[in-house]
């Protein structure tokens, strides 16, 4: 079994060990070592990664890229994926750990910023932490509530704030489970174990935990709360902390500066502007929309004049190369208004559509008819007996379909 080094020493950087063992896996070398400082992904904590150096005196050093770290569950190894020539590795060879360190220092601030931020929870809405995932960008936390409002939100975070402007300390302990029961840890896992490590934060938190940490809680930097969703188990809250949240912020207020520029306004007046976009959009819309009808309907006027007469009805087959589908479809609204009216209308664009449309009463089935040519065309429609409509590959084929469609009207 591994020596986890990390389990005392979280700015432990660098360390010498001996290979145990090393094997090729999935195109990587999987190395083990009597000791290490690399922490493996679990615990919702995500692996460190850096180097291994042969310093063997005989050989020139060689500097393996670690990309990941497991944790072999059988034996209690910790597994170093290396890149490489396994050729180079060898059992019973010393070796060199390095970590990266920026990397490291990323999860030791988001993990410990989430022990903060669980337990403020806790403290001031009795919300329990039900699990905790470390991404790449961000953090979440799954909370035990129904819902967490605004206020609960803010006043969680600038209470772990304070804890973190407070510089208070952050130890390591161990313990047994029942002397963990007994100093009142915050959560206690539920795996069998002789002894627990412990997080301690001075007079706010004690918890269970095998992860990186800072060494007190001003390391952490600052705690940023991103949004919340509502999930299955109860309500998950992403949050930032330390240079995550810098960089966060400095991206938001970017992206915020670049949005007022185009609203020649302050980053703080956006929302009101965008919502006084929105509004005038809706009106443009809305304009639109008329002006269209009575385009329409002049279109349907002229196209009624000249249509041609199938038995008792009136037969109007046209094709639109630049209007789109919900043009033709109110066209198709205007033109079966007129009694005995069959409209096949097309359009071209960047979606070409077919409408088939008759005026009710009539003895055809433009549904039916719709069904047949979109299983020609190799696309997807349908409809009712009296309106219809359907994709088209392409202008050209959507032309030649309604003129298809024309000989099936009776």
């Amino acid at each position: 079994m591994t020596d986890r080094l990390y389990y005392t020493d979280s700015f432990l950087h660098q360390f010498e060990a001996q290979v145990l063992y090393a094997a090729s896996a999935d195109g990587h070398i999987a190395v083990a070592l009597d000791r290490s400082a690399f922490y493996p992904t679990s615990g919702g904590q995500l692996f460190d990664t850096g180097w291994l150096e042969i310093v063997a005196a005989a050989s020139p050093i060689a500097r393996l890229r670690v990309n990941d770290v497991a944790e072999d569950e059988k034996t209690g190894d910790v597994l170093h994926m290396v890149e490489g020539d396994p050729a180079v590795v060898q059992i019973g060879m010393q070796v060199r750990g390095v970590i990266d360190a920026e990397r490291r220092r990323d999860h030791m601030q988001q993990h410990s910023g989430q022990h903060v931020l669980s337990a403020a929870f806790e403290k001031l809405s009795s919300f329990s932490t039900l699990s905790f995932h470390m991404g790449d960008e961000s953090c979440t936390i799954d909370l035990g509530a129904d819902s967490v409002s605004a206020k609960q939100l803010r006043a969680a975070e600038q209470l772990a704030n304070e804890v973190i402007a407070e510089d208070r300390a952050v130890e390591i302990r161990f313990a047994t489970p029942n002397e963990a029961r007994s100093m009142g840890v915050r959560k206690i896992p539920n795996a069998g174990r002789d002894k627990l490590r412990l997080i301690a934060i001075r007079d706010f938190d004690l918890n269970a935990c095998g992860g990186t940490h800072v060494s007190s809680t001003g390391q952490i930097g600052v705690i940023l709360l991103r949004k919340t969703e509502k999930v299955r188990q109860g309500v998950r809250v992403e949050f930032v902390c330390g240079l995550r949240a810098v960089a966060t912020a400095r991206r938001d207020f970017e992206t915020l500066t670049d949005a007022a520029a185009l609203f020649s306004t302050h980053i703080w007046d956006v929302p009101e502007q965008i919502r006084n976009w929105q509004d005038e959009i809706k009106l443009a819309q809305k304009a639109q929309h008329r002006l269209l009808e009575e385009v329409a309907e002049l279109h349907a006027e002229r196209m009624l004049q000249t249509a041609d007469q199938r038995g008792s009805a009136t037969l109007v087959v046209q094709y639109f190369a630049e209007r789109d589908l919900s043009f033709i479809k109110m066209l198709a609204q205007k033109l079966t208004k007129k009694e005995r009216t069959v409209a096949l209308l097309a359009c071209g664009g960047a979606q070409p559509s077919l409408v088939f449309a008759q005026a009710p009463g009539l003895a055809n089935d433009m549904g039916s008819l719709m069904k047949q040519m979109v299983q020609a065309l190799g696309t997807r429609g349908g409809g009712n007996r009296d309106m219809a409509q359907g994709a088209a590959p392409n202008g050209e084929r959507a032309e030649r379909a309604i003129r298809e469609a024309a000989r099936a009207i009776g």
